[in-house]
Parts: structure tokens; C-alpha cells; sequence
């Protein structure tokens, strides 16, 4: 068990938002008996304007410090977490240019540097844990600047250039040599930064079980003549948009339900025109049991390509947690739901695992996934992860031990 630790952590995502995040899920257990201070994702200038034009949301005062930068949040079993806005950095991730990237991307290092080093002179952290979730461009520069005793790399995804574009990979890499330890998602990501870094452990994603157990399904669907499959999570590019049209195609007598944040446009230009779809915005955490309980079946069909082979989604086991059966494609290994969950590496094949599970139900498989998913609670990754930063920690320790024995 963790306790009496100082950790702050650079988060490439916000506490609050329209989704379920690991990164919050974790610390907020981890808060009950360890001093907590999540970094919101880096605002930039650009944010400040598009928030003025009404185009985005974001706490405009409180990054220009017109009121406090931070605050305490209260987690859901009352744990407070030190929620920090940091001032506003500027958009550098247009630069083409290396050399004029580094030199703007400085500007924005010594802004966090100095809010960083002040918020810990602030509070009285003593020797803290930096953990930068999937963050490694702010992360690598505060390495050594912030009189942290750890610096750990949460990896919960596999990098692309969207955003940062190539720079990332090489940035990255760096990274992963220079920390003490990195705690992945899945055993393809920790396969892959176990060459970087020897100290790589893997937590998997968990569940909200005590969040979906009073919502969970108990038996199987009575209404036997209508079926509903469903998909809760964001309609991104991750989406393999033609798998789902041909199961939707050739089975018309069953409802398809997306809910979701609609990132890919395509996705509902092309779903929409079937008498079977509905779409539907996307619903806040503590909505999304109850919704799910209605389901007869989820989906989880993401693109087989080389960056999804990185995900163990977060999905997974809130569908199993509902008491739902999954049909999912091939896109990642994950062999802990073998036994499970049905995995199509083609779209008949989606068709006709979706067709055998709605078939095939019954309400012995229900209580089998509910209890499945009971063994994935977040409780449970949480002291898993606040072990491994334990073991982390003992490792230090003793290694420094060893070179003052060694000096003598």
C-alpha cells in the first residue's frame, strides 16, 4: 500500500470531461492516503481566444489567475485532489521548423517549471513522485528540475503524429530512457517500452464496479422480439466505420445505438441513413450504467491497424460490468478476455458473433461477466499501481544505499 507520498501529476488530458479517464480514476483512489496534484491538460493562448469566441470550454480566469490556479477537488470517496490550471502556453505544434520549435517550446517549459516549483514550495512537497501521464513532450524537460525523488511515465496509448506529428516518436523514446520507471495499459505497450526501459510494468484499465452494479443487468432481455446493441465511447477515427455497416445492413431487424462525442463526421454520414440507427450525445460518467443495462450487446469495433494494437479500452469492462456481452474486433491482443469476450477479425465474421451472442445469452453468462468485471475494479489497479510505485521507490532507495556502501 502507497501512503504518505507527494504526487504530481502532468496530465496530457482534464480532470473533469464527457468520459472516463485512468489517469483521474487512479489518482482519486490514490488520494486517500497520498497528497495529490493533478496538472490540467497545457492550455494554450489559442484556447483562451476560441473560449472568449464561445467555440470552446475552458477556465479562462483561472489560467490567467484571475482566480486560483488551483483548487481542491473532491473525489467520489471524498478524497481531495490539488486540481492546477497552469497559465496559458503558447501553440507550438504547427512549428515545421526543429530549431525554432525548441526555442518557442522553452517558453513554454520555463512557464511550467516555475508554476511547477511553485505550487511544490507552496504546498511543502518533500522529494515528490512526478508521474507524467501520456505527457512525455512537458514531461522530459521537467526531469531533475522539480527536486522530484521519482519521475514515472503513465502510458495508457500508443503515440501518433496528429497532434505533435513526428517529433513525438523521437521525444518519446528519450523520455522512456530517462525515467525511472513506466506503467502501461496493455502488454503490447509494455512489450514495446520494456526495450526502452527495463522498469516497465504493466496496470490495466478498470471499472467503476460499485458505479454499475446497482445498475447491472440480471437477467436476459424479455423483450425477445426487438434486440438493441449498443456503443458508448467517442466516434472517433478509430472507428471502423465498414464493419459496422455491413452487420447493420444485414441484420435490420436489430437497433443499433451510438453515444457518444462525434469526432469523425463520416461515421453518422454514413450509419445515419440505415431505419435501424440512432445516434445519441454523449452522457456523463454516472449516466452511462443505467444506459447500458438496456443494451443486449456492446461493440467495441476499432480499426486493426498499428496504433489501436496499443489500446485495452476502458469500455471493455464497463460493458462486462453491466452484466453485457462484447463483440469487439481484432484489434488488440487481449488475452485476459479470451474466455469472454467474442473477437471478429473480419466483418462476417462481426456479423455472425453479434448474431450468436444475441441468440445465445443467457442469464448463467451474465452473472459470469459481472463477476469478471468485479475482479477489474478500479480499487484493485489502483493498488496495483500505487505498488509498483512503491517498488519503485524501495529500488531507489537501496540503490542509493549501495553507492554510499560502495564510496566507504
Amino acid at each position: 500500500m502507497l501512503e504518505g507520498e507527494n504526487i504530481i501529476c502532468i496530465s496530457q488530458t482534464t480532470w473533469h470531461g464527457e468520459y472516463t479517464k485512468s489517469t483521474v480514476q487512479l489518482l482519486s483512489l490514490l488520494a486517500k492516503k497520498n497528497t495529490i496534484v493533478f496538472v490540467e491538460y497545457p492550455f494554450t493562448v489559442k484556447d483562451i481566444v476560441m473560449s472568449l469566441l464561445g467555440k470552446q470550454k475552458a477556465e479562462v480566469l483561472r489560467m490567467l489567475g484571475f482566480k486560483k490556479r488551483m483548487i481542491d477537488e473532491k473525489t467520489d470517496n471524498g478524497a481531495i485532489v490539488k486540481h492546477l490550471i497552469m497559465p496559458p502556453v503558447l501553440p507550438v505544434d504547427f512549428i515545421g521548423n526543429e530549431s525554432i520549435f525548441k526555442m518557442v517550446f522553452s517558453i513554454n517549459t520555463f512557464i511550467y517549471k516555475y508554476q511547477l516549483r511553485k505550487t511544490i514550495k507552496h504546498l511543502k512537497l518533500t522529494n515528490p513522485i512526478i508521474i507524467s501521464a501520456f505527457n512525455p513532450i512537458y514531461g522530459l524537460p521537467m526531469i531533475g528540475q522539480l527536486n522530484e525523488f521519482l519521475n514515472i511515465y503513465y502510458c495508457y496509448d500508443g503515440m501518433d503524429t496528429k497532434r505533435h506529428h513526428s517529433r513525438i516518436y523521437d521525444i518519446e523514446q528519450e523520455f522512456c530512457k530517462k525515467v525511472d520507471g513506466i506503467i502501461t495499459t496493455s502488454d503490447y505497450l509494455n512489450a514495446e517500452k520494456k526495450q526502452l526501459n527495463t522498469q516497465s510494468y504493466v496496470v490495466k484499465n478498470g471499472v467503476d464496479f460499485k458505479l454499475f452494479v446497482p445498475h447491472a443487468k440480471k437477467l436476459i432481455s424479455s423483450n425477445t422480439a426487438i434486440k438493441k446493441v449498443g456503443y458508448i465511447g467517442s466516434l472517433d477515427f478509430r472507428f471502423d466505420i465498414d464493419i459496422v455497416e455491413f452487420s447493420i445492413k444485414e441484420m435490420p431487424d436489430v437497433l443499433f445505438e451510438f453515444t457518444g462525442y462525434l469526432l469523425n463526421e463520416t461515421i453518422k454520414e454514413r450509419l445515419s441513413k440505415y431505419k435501424n440507427v440512432t445516434f445519441f450525445k454523449s452522457v456523463k460518467a454516472h449516466e452511462v450504467p443505467e444506459l447500458l443495462s438496456k443494451y443486449d450487446l456492446g461493440i467495441i469495433p476499432y480499426m486493426m491497424d498499428e496504433v489501436n494494437k496499443n489500446i485495452y479500452p476502458l469500455k471493455i469492462n464497463e460493458y462486462l460490468a453491466a452484466g453485457v456481452p462484447v463483440v469487439m474486433t481484432a484489434f488488440a491482443n487481449l488475452i485476459d478476455f479470451k474466455s469472454i469476450v467474442k473477437v471478429a477479425d473480419n466483418k462476417a465474421h462481426f456479423k455472425s458473433c453479434i448474431e450468436n451472442e444475441l441468440k445465445n445469452d443467457t442469464d448463467a453468462f451474465i452473472q459470469d461477466r459481472i463477476e469478471f468485471a468485479r475482479a477489474n475494479s478500479w480499487e484493485n489497479r489502483a493498488d496495483e499501481f500505487g505498488a509498483i510505485l512503491k517498488k519503485f521507490s524501495d529500488d531507489k532507495v537501496s540503490l542509493k544505499i549501495k553507492k554510499q556502501i560502495q564510496k566507504l
